[in-house]
């Protein structure tokens, strides 16, 4: 499967977004001020000692409701979804000091080369520098080029089964990302009900910890929803603009409730004639078959009757939890004189007692 196909179905990809921060569980509406930004556009590339070239840039950028600190992405793409350069930034302020981790890749022509940077305050920063050989980038997806394939994916409506890549993960590790539809769902964009498509990413990390996100899209490409699995947030389209922006999107019609009425319908009501006789048939059928269900009933209603218990429900559960245990031999009504024995006559005066 070709990963893009050709430049008309990228040009649909190519916009930006923007995307409400909100606690998992907020009430539809509520905004909480921290937002999540995604875009891609055409760009010019140029390493040095390379001639300038015409890629994609993808940049993302969010803070977190609650969360002194902030993410960044930045990387350069083709339009086959190689990877030319990519760095990601993440930012803690934290009260004793603030914490930052950079992590930069670039292509070469001997493969890539990832580059971890640990800075702590004041602190020199530490780093981390290794390289990959082209023989083991095959088909290798990082992160900004995996958000243009959501795209390119969400607009197609389909995800191709077994859809794995390779990928480096947030320790600059080989591992592995996979791709998988979860069907059409209906989501609230502002205040109108939507349809989008759920795709499930995983990122399977060499430290055995994966990590799923779930990205709802709208026909358009655009993102209506992003959680990722164990996250105590969720990003939200709030903007219901972006509907008419798009074009082309249309909310659930609404569809007045009308009565069926199958008597009046000769189809239904010949429907509804051969399953009543098809039913009537079958239960006749299971009746012939089981002769003892009779005695069994006469053997219920006649105890009942004798017994006039006040509660009638629980006194049948009794009467057939017995019935089942004893497995009387002989008269079928012998489960019930075992249960109840019919009371004694009163006694007989002779003439003679009378006296």
């Amino acid at each position: 499967m070709s990963l893009v196909n050709g430049p008309e179905e990228l040009e649909r990809c190519l916009f930006a977004e923007t995307l409400e921060v909100v606690a998992a569980g907020s009430p539809p509406g509520e905004q909480r001020g921290a937002q999540w930004w995604v875009a891609a556009q055409w760009a010019p590339y140029e390493q040095p000692g390379e001639p300038v070239s015409s890629c994609l840039l993808v940049q993302a950028h969010g803070r977190q409701d609650g969360v002194p600190g902030s993410k960044t992405l930045k990387a350069y793409v083709t339009p086959q979804l190689e990877t030319l350069e990519q760095e990601e930034q993440e930012r803690l302020e934290l009260e004793e000091q603030p914490v930052e981790r950079r992590t930069h890749i670039i292509s070469h022509h001997h493969g890539m080369t990832v580059t971890k940077i640990l800075q702590k305050g004041e602190a020199e920063p530490q780093c981390w520098s290794f390289s990959y050989s082209q023989a083991k980038l095959q088909g290798l997806l990082l992160e900004g080029a995996s958000l243009l394939l959501l795209r390119v994916l969400a607009c197609r409506q389909i995800v191709p089964p077994s859809l794995i890549f390779p990928a480096i993960d947030t320790e600059g590790h080989l591992c592995t990302s996979s791709y998988r539809a979860l069907g059409i769902q209906w989501q609230t964009v502002g205040s109108v009900e939507m349809e989008v498509f759920v795709i499930e990413r995983t990122l399977h990390s060499g430290t055995g910890i994966s990590t799923v996100s779930h990205s709802s899209f709208l026909p358009s490409g655009h993102l209506a929803r992003l959680v990722q699995v164990g996250c105590p947030v969720v990003m939200l389209l709030q903007d219901a603009s972006v509907l008419t922006e798009t074009g082309g999107i249309k909310p659930r019609p609404h569809f007045a409730k009308q009565p069926l009425q199958w008597e009046e319908d000769i189809q239904l009501y010949s429907w509804f004639l051969d399953r009543k006789e098809e039913l009537r048939a079958s239960y006749t059928s299971y009746v012939q078959q089981h002769p003892e269900l009779k005695a069994q009933m006469a053997d219920f209603l006649l105890t009942l009757l004798l017994q006039r218990p006040h509660d009638s429900v629980s006194f049948a559960t009794q009467f057939f939890t017995s019935l089942a245990c004893q497995q009387p031999p002989g008269s079928p009504f012998a489960s019930a004189e075992a249960a109840r024995p019919l009371p004694s006559p009163p006694p007989h005066h002779s003439p003679a007692n009378r006296e």
